[in-house]
């Protein structure tokens, strides 16, 4: 029985260039899910879009010497060329400078309003007398009152998660420039968050599929009480009040980012000329998944659901796989020291493929994970073109030499190729219910351990000595062989779309991986095959030392 999937991926700051800890958290898990699922016949919409409201993005703008919306359409543009070239395959990926997301946003804080779920009180808010302004949140820092990390933002704490108010952090200081604030009194809506605790208790008791660091987080919170949020401030860059008094003031960004999963299906379904199609997703039976990074815990799985309860009428989140951080060369990723790995500089050197299997097989989904250029180049050249790519080199090219380029007729299987080719489906299964479950790393490894266990049969059958005494011996054993990659071309699809294209019209199939849903396509007798093509390439050991040395400079 199919389902209606909804994939909502976190928006980015469209304050910089993406990096491979965007990747990792977020983007990836949810490309890998939503194809697997496009594959499996379900009906699915992914959506996201640039923030173009953040704070940084005002930050960026002043320091370039520009306006905010300069800034937000340039690395906007620059979003959209990097999914394009990742293979990151959104429905929609749209923007929150529109005029439907403001539409969205205004209705549902009209809604809570005149149900009673916002009101007015006064907030003590930054001002740094050097720089002349209010602080965003996130531009104050000082040292955490739950955890006593000296780095805590104040908007939250990264190192224990904690959401927090500016007002809270000790020895604060300005992010910009380093002076102490001082603290100013401004009247600001509040959502009611702390009415719906018992609520939320309730809910969150049932998602019981979720992952451990995700429930963990999100019942600390709940244990802790919920306190109410101030969801406006003092900046002239983003959605306006629509409310009498409060021109001068927006509505803060936590409060209308993910307001963008909604919003984006409105925009989606305006696109194909439906605009009652959202509620699809929203209205009638779906499940919404959201992907984001551990930092937006708390904003998915209590705000922004308390926000859809008090709204009323709204389907609730299904899952929120988080992911934990990325870090690069055992530091952790930074990108004002430029400890990243920009994702549009990599993808001008190298493929797609090879990062999406390194961070699916590295990816941090329950504790933060390392890349390093030496164990990309170790995973791409011993695991991707050794394991897997040679593997199939291997036999299209042997069946190009010796059958003709057509697929050999097997005659009767033996025992040890039956029990491959059922290895095959049994990974086959076992692949998709680790997608299923969001278990990207699980299913990853066994589609490889499937790829070593093809190798291991290959040399035992040896094909290249079999041609010579027995033609019926050698087809028997390719032709097993074409079978795990038709199989390994379908588990592999949505982690590696590109090389598994590639691959399937090698093996002389039409239409693309997963045409023909999740199962392993068994090629026929004397069908023609493609021309064999590498699909990796190895990579110089140099390009460790080379990569390295531009880290932090």
């Amino acid at each position: 029985m199919t389902e209606r999937i909804h994939v909502g991926v976190a928006w980015p700051y469209a304050n910089g260039p993406l990096h491979l800890g965007h990747i990792a958290g977020a983007y990836l898990p949810a490309d890998i899910f939503a194809r697997y699922n496009r594959v499996i016949g379900n009906e699915v919409l992914m959506v996201s879009g640039s923030d173009q409201h953040g704070a940084p993005i005002t930050i960026r703008a002043e320091k370039e010497h520009t306006t905010p919306d300069v800034v937000a359409q340039k690395y906007h543009e620059q979003f959209l060329e990097c999914w394009k070239r990742l293979g990151i395959s959104f429905d929609l990926f749209t923007t929150t400078g529109t005029a439907n997301h403001a539409a969205v946003t205004q209705d549902i804080f009209t809604t809570l309003l005149n149900k009673g779920y916002l009101y007015r009180d006064w907030v003590l808010q930054a001002f740094c007398p050097t720089c002349g302004r209010f602080l965003p949140d996130r531009y104050v820092q000082g040292v955490c009152p739950n955890c006593g990390s000296v780095n805590a933002r104040g908007d939250e704490c990264e190192a224990c998660g904690k959401p927090l108010d500016p007002a809270e952090l000790g020895s604060p200081r300005c992010a910009i420039c380093g002076g102490t604030p001082r603290f100013e009194k401004s009247e600001h809506y509040f959502l009611r968050l702390s009415a719906f605790q018992k609520q939320l208790v309730e809910w969150v008791g049932g998602m019981t599929h979720w992952r451990q660091n995700v429930m963990g987080a999100t019942r600390r919170f709940l244990d802790e009480g919920l306190h109410d949020r101030a969801i406006t401030r003092d900046i002239d860059w983003g959605i306006p009040i629509p409310v009498e008094g409060f021109e001068k003031k927006r509505i803060y960004v936590w409060f209308e980012a993910c307001i963008g999963y909604l919003s984006a299906t409105k925009e989606w379904a305006h696109l194909q000329g439906d605009d009652t199609l959202w509620e699809r997703y929203w209205k009638q039976d779906a499940k919404i998944y959201n992907f984001i990074g551990k930092d937006n815990i708390f904003f998915h799985t209590l705000s922004w659901p308390a926000t859809l309860m008090g709204y009323g009428g709204l389907n609730l989140p299904y899952d929120v796989p988080a992911n934990e951080f990325l870090n690069i060369q055992g530091q952790k990723l930074s990108t004002s020291r430029n400890w990243a790995v920009w994702v549009h500089e990599y993808l001008d050197k190298y493929d797609p493929d090879p990062l999406r299997y390194f961070l699916a097989a590295a990816m941090p989904e329950t504790q933060d994970s390392d890349f390093s250029w030496e164990k990309f180049v170790h995973r791409n050249n011993d695991e991707l073109v050794a394991t897997y790519g040679n593997l199939a080199h291997r036999m299209l090219t042997f069946s190009h030499r010796h059958f003709d380029g057509c697929v050999p007729d097997p005659g009767d299987l033996d025992e040890k190729s039956q029990a491959l080719i059922g290895e095959a489906e049994k990974t086959l299964r076992s692949v998709g219910d680790s997608l299923q479950r969001c278990s990207f790393k699980e299913g990853i490894r066994g589609a490889m351990a499937l790829a070593q266990m093809a190798n291991r049969y290959v040399d035992e059958q040896a094909p290249w000595k079999t041609i010579k005494t027995s033609r019926q011996d050698a087809a028997r054993s390719v032709y097993t062989i074409l079978c795990v990659l038709s199989a390994l071309s379908t588990m592999l699809y949505p982690y590696l779309p590109f090389s598994s294209e590639k691959l399937r019209a090698g093996l002389g199939f039409t239409g693309g991986p997963g045409a023909h849903g999740w199962t392993m396509e068994r090629p026929a007798a004397g069908q023609a095959l493609g021309e064999p093509r590498h699909l990796f390439v190895k990579l110089d050991e140099a390009v460790i030392e080379e990569e390295t040395a531009r880290l932090g400079h």
